[in-house]
């Protein structure tokens, strides 16, 4: 688990996260992981340089999958619940 450089296809959710530091952007995602059930695909959209290390440290943490990809000056994060 962890994320990875790959992306998931599908998505179900949009978690927008631009514009918030850390930690807002986990905190963020913790608050929509709780609201969805297993396995639910959520794209996370994160500006916050940091963002980069908290969120994949979280999913690792937690059990989620997560994938992350950059557009632009602003960071994708691919994430499927854990089951």
């Amino acid at each position: 688990m962890g994320c990875t450089g790959s992306s998931f296809l599908a998505e179900d959710e949009i978690v927008d996260a631009r514009g918030l530091k850390c930690p807002l952007p986990v905190l963020k995602l913790e608050k929509r992981l709780d609201q969805v059930p297993a396995g639910t695909h959520l794209t996370v959209l994160a500006t916050d340089p940091i963002a980069k290390v908290d969120i994949p440290l979280f999913c690792l943490q937690q059990g989620h999958q997560c994938a992350t990809s950059t557009e632009g000056d602003g960071l994708r994060f691919s994430i499927v619940k854990k089951s």
